[in-house]
């Protein structure tokens, strides 16, 4: 389905990419501490409604 060298790339760019991003989160964590406090609360919600609504959708496939 890949040859050998697209996989290759699609390796390095993902390990690359990775390390971008690790690195640009470490650079801005003094910032996403002063201007995202708090926000792991939205995060809870959010992850809470998923959670809801797949337990409705269970409930009432039953």
């Amino acid at each position: 389905m890949f040859s050998k060298g697209q996989i290759i790339f699609g390796i390095l760019f993902a390990i690359i990419f990775a390390i971008v991003i690790g690195y640009t989160y470490r650079k801005d964590l003094k910032l996403h501490k002063r201007f995202y406090k708090g926000s792991i609360w939205m995060l809870v919600a959010f992850i809470s409604f998923i959670l809801c609504i797949v337990a409705i959708k269970v409930f009432l496939k039953n």
